[in-house]
């Protein structure tokens, strides 16, 4: 008789994220996560193809729930800009060792820039509202400009007080 197991895929998930943040990249293999789960390797395959998109699964997953909480981020532009700053905060913190990971850098290059594009995509999204009373005339460059902006300044680990006074001339 087949064993059970509940939540499979979250089982594998949770397994991958602990094993990066503790080996590294070349350390985790879909080996590795399948045994630590009691699982065959097959299984695992069933529900991802490959261990890059096992990590990127629950990246991608735990980027969503900052994304959502980002969204309802409320009471005028300094508190949602100040949420935004520490969602991105609290996620490359959450990856900062996967992202200096230079196996990792190695695989995820060629995906980098478009990765990069979408996630300012996302932000300049949530910034594009705030934009409205700006003297700037193109408001969607604007906001894809603080997107950029707090991306590589939240990166660089730039505090939010530095951030502010600036975005805030931007945006009269």
């Amino acid at each position: 008789m087949p064993k059970i197991i509940e939540n499979v895929r979250q089982t594998l998930l949770s397994e991958a994220k602990k094993q990066i943040t503790e080996r590294g990249y070349a350390g985790t293999t879909v080996r590795s996560v399948a045994a630590a789960c009691g699982l065959g390797v097959g299984t695992v395959y069933n529900y991802f193809p490959s261990k890059d998109m096992l990590i990127a699964s629950f990246m991608a997953e735990e980027w969503l729930e900052c994304l959502e909480r980002m969204k309802k981020a409320r009471g005028g532009a300094e508190n949602v800009l100040r949420c935004v700053c520490a969602e991105l905060k609290a996620y490359s913190e959450s990856y900062s060792s996967l992202f200096k990971d230079t196996d990792a850098a190695k695989v995820f290059a060629t995906v980098f820039a478009e990765r990069h594009k979408q996630l300012r995509d996302q932000i300049a999204e949530l910034v594009l509202p705030l934009c409205t009373e700006s003297s700037v005339n193109d408001k969607a460059f604007l906001a894809d400009y603080i997107a950029e902006s707090l991306l590589s300044w939240i990166v660089s680990g730039k505090d939010f007080a530095q951030l502010y006074p600036v975005i805030e001339k931007l945006l009269k």
